[in-house]
């Protein structure tokens, strides 16, 4: 007999989670908003389609590229596959060949530009040195201090490792773990498969890379979907109830502060007391011809603006430039208009004739990602209740805020669902 599943939301990691049951389990798919995809999906913002946010995978994504084969995404036509890339307009510029760990790496770092010699050696002296300890820093502490401890100089923390950090963490470096960090560098950098540290960038809108597909598949594949439904209440006793409704399990798969209202239980909700949360600005440009950046991602090193997109050349958006701006800072105390402004300012001063401009739009997610914090307790994908579960990045014990932690935390509660199902099954027989 067929366990029935509720799942309520329809993010990566909910989607992950009725993937992997949908062959097992009868599944209802719930979702507050109208279209699935949680924070990695095609809005509608003043009668434009954007994305509500800018993501790049990792060749190092495994799962989540799996699934996305699985229901249907042909992975080599949405997504520009290119070795690692490391391009700041006015700072350090590193292209590493396809090539095994860590030998791309070093040859990367041989023709770098913008660093030093000396620099050069400290750096692929630490990333050795965290390859000899399996990629271990031993106690966490702050990423900032460790790096300086360890011969990291201004200008690689300026030009190399705070970007890094901004963009893979979404947490000020001060602040951010540095064994998190480790952990991202070990399944990209430092992974034996050359194609594991492949920049991976979208060609299609956010929807249509993973979440539209998927909801297409798992309504082939016979699951509910409920798209626009809010879930106001949840019960475990005497079995899980959603909104009224009996279920035998239920896998939430929201953002904490919405799991921590709707579990309503007590350990989660102090485990989550303490945890602070980042935003992720975008600001889109749209100019009235082609914009000549020197690669589809453009980094910033002394500017508001950190990462540029190429919209144009990877999703054929024309005259469309996405500007990247991870963590809080400076910029959120400016107005829509100021940092629009800034960030065009700044474009100027590095593109020759930029187009003129003919829109802007903003973006922001306030709580785009939890903060990457120093020895961050993470709650296991089972609760403390029978038949609950949890996913969402944040369950991802190994990983900061990524697609890839919310993919792997989907599947492992489904998983966790399917082991405790079957054993309660067995005991009843």
């Amino acid at each position: 007999m067929k366990p029935r599943v509720a799942i309520i939301g329809a993010g990566w990691a909910g989607l992950a989670a009725a993937i992997t049951l949908a062959p097992q389990a009868d599944v209802t798919l719930f979702e507050a908003g109208r279209h699935a995809g949680g924070r990695a999906r095609r809005v509608w913002l003043d009668g434009m389609a954007l994305d509500n946010g800018q993501h790049i995978l990792l060749g190092a994504y495994r799962d989540s590229l799996r699934l996305m084969r699985e229901v249907g995404v042909d992975t080599s036509r949405v997504l520009a596959a290119q070795p690692l890339c490391w391009h700041q307009i006015d700072g350090v510029q590193l292209q590493c060949p396809d090539w095994p760990a860590p030998w791309h790496v070093l040859a990367g770092l041989v023709t770098a530009r913008g660093l030093r010699w000396r620099d050069k050696w400290a750096l692929a002296r630490l990333l050795t040195q965290l390859r000899m300890r399996r990629w271990q820093i031993g106690h966490d502490v702050a990423a900032l201090p460790w790096l300086q401890q360890h011969g990291q100089s201004a200008a690689l923390l300026q030009g190399f490792w705070t970007p890094l950090i901004l963009a893979t963490l979404n947490t000020p470096p001060a602040q951010a773990s540095m064994q998190l960090l480790a952990n991202v560098l070990r399944d990209s950098l430092g992974a034996p498969d050359a194609a594991a540290s492949r920049l991976l960038l979208p060609t299609v809108n956010l929807s249509a890379l993973f979440a539209d597909p998927a909801v297409q598949w798992l309504a082939a594949a016979g699951c509910t979907l409920r798209l626009g439904h809010r879930v106001r209440q949840l019960q475990w006793q005497p079995s899980p109830h959603v909104d009224g409704e009996a279920f035998d399990a239920v896998i939430v798969a929201t953002a904490p502060q919405h799991a921590a209202r709707l579990v309503n239980e007590e350990k989660l909700a102090q485990l989550l007391k303490p945890w602070q949360y980042q935003p992720i600005t975008t600001v889109y440009l749209r100019f009235e011809g082609r914009v000549c950046l020197p690669q589809a991602m453009t980094g910033v090193a002394r500017g508001l603006g950190q990462w540029w997109f190429d919209r144009e050349s990877l999703s054929g958006e024309t005259g469309l430039v996405s500007v990247v701006i991870s963590a809080d800072g400076e910029h959120r105390t400016l107005s829509r208009e100021a940092l629009c402004a800034r960030v065009l300012d700044e474009m100027r001063r590095h593109v020759p004739n930029l187009p003129p401009l003919c829109a802007s739009w903003l973006i922001t997610e306030q709580r785009a990602t939890f903060a990457a914090n120093v020895a961050l307790p993470r709650p296991a994908v089972r609760l403390g209740v029978k038949s609950g579960y949890l996913a969402g990045d944040w369950l991802c014990a190994d990983y900061p805020a990524t697609l890839e932690g919310a993919v792997r935390s989907g599947i492992a509660a489904a998983q966790a669902l399917m082991q405790d199902w079957k054993k309660a099954d067995e005991a009843n027989v």
